[in-house]
């Protein structure tokens, strides 16, 4: 399954096009990253793939959280990827905050979100969301996300790996130093 794409962003009205490695993946992303696309050459997106119908529907998102938060929003009854989008496109963190102190408003504010909607969002949302910090709403250097995925190659959860991306200083060690601490913080939980 797709997870991630790198390539040069192709903008057609409010249509993303992202080319890579000479073939045109069709993305739907919140309308921030559409309007970063028109101005960028290369762009980087964590893809969730949604098989829909009899069609495989890209989504596309500038962080891992992100992408995590719209896959939660679809496991709520009645969200489906167009509306779980739009939640997502008003900040990740701003709807952390909103199931959290239960802001009814945040969710009506987007169409066809009703009261009942947002107050369904709020209770199924609350407890796998628990404290914002789980969820790792900002994008991930270029290095960070090498030792990810070379984490996920060896077998270890997102979940784990994401806690152990916040113990390890990688910024400050190369990617393969930065690897080993990983191994050495995940096996030792």
């Amino acid at each position: 399954m797709i997870g991630y794409l790198r390539g040069e962003p192709l903008v057609i009205g409010r249509e993303l096009c992202l080319v890579s490695g000479g073939v045109g993946y069709r993305v739907a992303v919140p309308d921030s990253v559409l309007a970063t696309a028109r101005n960028d050459h290369t762009l980087a997106l964590f893809i969730s793939a949604q098989w829909r119908q009899n069609s495989l529907e890209l989504y596309g998102f500038d962080s891992i959280g992100e992408r995590q938060l719209f896959e939660q929003l679809l496991s709520v009854s009645g969200v489906g990827p167009k509306m779980a989008l739009v939640l997502v496109g008003q900040g990740a963190e701003q709807l952390v905050a909103a199931v959290q102190q239960a802001q009814l408003s945040f969710f009506t504010a987007v169409p066809r979100v009703g009261k009942k909607m947002a107050q369904k969002i709020i209770i199924e949302l609350r407890d796998k969301l628990g404290e914002a910090k789980v969820l790792n709403l900002g994008a991930l250097s270029p290095q960070a996300e090498q030792v990810r995925s070379a984490l996920l190659a060896l077998g270890f959860s997102d979940h784990d790996t994401a806690k152990a991306l916040e113990e390890v200083a990688v910024a400050e060690l190369d990617i393969e130093s930065a690897i080993k601490q990983s191994i050495k913080v995940l096996t030792h939980q």
